[in-house]
């Protein structure tokens, strides 16, 4: 996989995948228009999104319906090391949900491929070459 960065102006950065592109931007006091998530916060929703498709595969597999499932995502952060130290997915269930698998839904969000790439992140390195 490849993905291409454009700068479309002030502090956008786009991400070209394939036939899609990822707009970011950054907020009004970051000198940004705050026309789009900045890059960490998509990075973030990428937690939450993986989650939410880890939740609706195991509902679609067992017929349930993900109408009135509700997963919000919030961040603790510590103001002194200025990082966020706690994530949490918060997956909220309709009543009638099958309590039988409460569990199990748990389970399958936690497999969500974003967060296992956190718990044992691989190896980035950034390189520069001149264009010839």
């Amino acid at each position: 996989m490849e993905i291409k960065i454009s700068f479309p102006g002030n502090k956008k950065v786009d991400a070209h995948i394939g036939d899609f592109i990822i707009h970011t931007d950054q907020p009004i006091q970051g000198g940004g228009d705050n026309t789009a998530p900045s890059p960490f916060v998509m990075f973030l929703s990428s937690l939450a999104t993986c989650a939410g498709f880890y939740v609706k595969a195991f509902c679609d597999g067992r017929g349930l319906s993900v109408e009135g499932i509700e997963i919000i995502q919030t961040m603790e952060y510590n103001h002194e090391s200025r990082r966020i130290e706690k994530v949490i997915i918060d997956i909220n269930l309709p009543s009638g949900f099958p309590e039988k698998y409460i569990d199990a839904v748990l389970k399958s969000a936690n497999h969500c491929a974003v967060k296992q790439y956190l718990a044992q992140p691989f190896q980035v390195e950034t390189i520069a070459s001149v264009k010839k």
